[in-house]
């Protein structure tokens, strides 16, 4: 019967030289991809945050990010003071503010 199925014999492992640039090249490519996606525009983004949070000054009209609108009424090295109606101050800290808003989109408060 050994005429039907060929005898398998091991073949000799291959010489244990230096990995070839060619088996790294996926992982190089991958890394160059999520630099170009992900880490390039984050940091970008907190480098505009950071000047947006330090160009704040009395009288901005900011947004949180709760969502929560006010008029920036003091300012603190981490904590800043926000108008959010008459009579009504809320304290949050810097890094919560998301965005500067124009002046005049409050109309009254």
């Amino acid at each position: 019967m050994n005429f039907f199925i060929s005898d398998a014999w091991a073949q000799a492992a291959p010489a244990g030289g230096s990995p070839d640039l060619m088996g790294f090249l996926p992982l190089i490519l991958i890394f160059v991809v999520f630099y170009f996606l992900l880490i390039r525009p984050q940091s970008k983004r907190q480098k505009e945050h950071k000047k947006m949070l330090a160009q704040i000054e009395i009288g901005d009209e900011v947004i949180t990010n709760g969502g929560l609108f006010g008029i920036v009424s003091d300012l603190g090295d981490a904590f800043v003071l926000l108008n959010v109606a008459e009579g009504v101050e809320v304290k949050v800290q810097r890094q919560a503010l998301a965005a500067t808003l124009p002046k005049g989109s409050a109309k009254t408060l």
